[in-house]
């Protein structure tokens, strides 16, 4: 359902009051999620975006404002999505989505999708498994430093280097030795926040977006994410603005993505940014 044309004034003076930054593409795509919210879909990242990063991956958490955001959010759009590198499990546990009814979660880039407590998930791709028993082998000729870690995410593998005493050499220190292992592997090296991940190729969140806006009519789309896997959802709202359906790219902002918020439409002040931003835009549908 659309607003009236009071309302949509009124929606845009909101809009131009909270987020004056807001580049006049985004600003289209926010003012027409905001007049037809019945017919909208927002999607967001959760690593750095609904929960703060944190040293151990296996205590993120996502805020509760963000919990409450999207509680309050998800009636009141076509669809509310969370797209993240994560089993689609892991992050319905640690983001408390099974409170949220009716979001969707694209785990594994789109791989997994959990939707009402229902898992839809494909086997592990082969090479995976030849990563896995290489990956012990390959980091010690790389003489990896202390602090650098395997994270096995059931259909990837995460290697961390935020534990290291230098974060950033230990990571160009094993880059090239983890690109030539998920080459040989048949898989795709992803890099990240003082992280590479080996995941199944032909997966990303550009592709899960993209699929995700396909399978319904939609007014409008959004997008928040912190990190450079995100970058390719970012790059899907542009070719999907150009043929024609506004959208909006957030970037949950951070000292350690900086290249991401240049194409970003709105940077917030990370995942606290990102909960006012989705609670504000509940608030003004509501």
């Amino acid at each position: 359902m659309s607003h009236d044309a009071s309302t949509r004034e009124e929606l845009t003076s909101w809009i131009n009051r909270t987020y004056p930054e807001l580049k006049p593409p985004g600003r289209d795509g926010i003012t027409a999620l905001l007049n037809d919210p019945g017919r909208a879909l927002i999607a967001v990242d959760f690593d750095g975006t609904l929960a703060p990063i944190v040293p151990d991956p296996e205590q993120a958490r996502a805020l509760p404002a963000a919990v409450d955001a999207l509680r309050e959010l998800t009636p009141r759009i076509a669809t509310m999505a969370v797209v993240t590198g994560r089993p689609a499990l892991t992050a319905v546990e640690y983001g408390y989505l099974d409170q949220v009814p009716g979001i969707v979660v694209l785990g594994q880039y789109g791989r997994q999708r959990w939707h009402d407590g229902q898992l839809e998930a494909p086997p592990p791709p082969e090479g995976l498994a030849v990563a896995r028993e290489r990956m012990p082998a390959v980091l010690a000729a790389a003489t990896a430093a202390d602090g650098t870690w395997v994270e096995d995410k059931g259909d990837a593998l995460a290697v961390h280097t935020r534990r290291a005493e230098d974060p950033q050499a230990a990571l160009e220190q094993i880059r090239e030795p983890l690109m030539q292992l998920a080459a040989e592997s048949g898989l795709r090296a992803e890099p990240g926040r003082f992280v590479i991940e080996l995941r199944p190729d032909g997966s990303d969140k550009g592709i899960a977006l993209t699929a995700l806006a396909a399978e319904r009519q939609r007014s409008a789309l959004m997008f928040c994410g912190d990190d450079l896997g995100d970058r390719p959802a970012f790059a899907a709202i542009r070719r999907l603005r150009e043929d024609g359906l506004p959208g909006i790219a957030v970037c949950s902002g951070s000292s350690e993505v900086v290249d991401l918020a240049s194409e970003a439409d709105l940077v917030v002040d990370g995942p606290a940014g990102v909960a006012r931003l989705l609670g504000g835009i509940a608030s003004a549908i509501r």
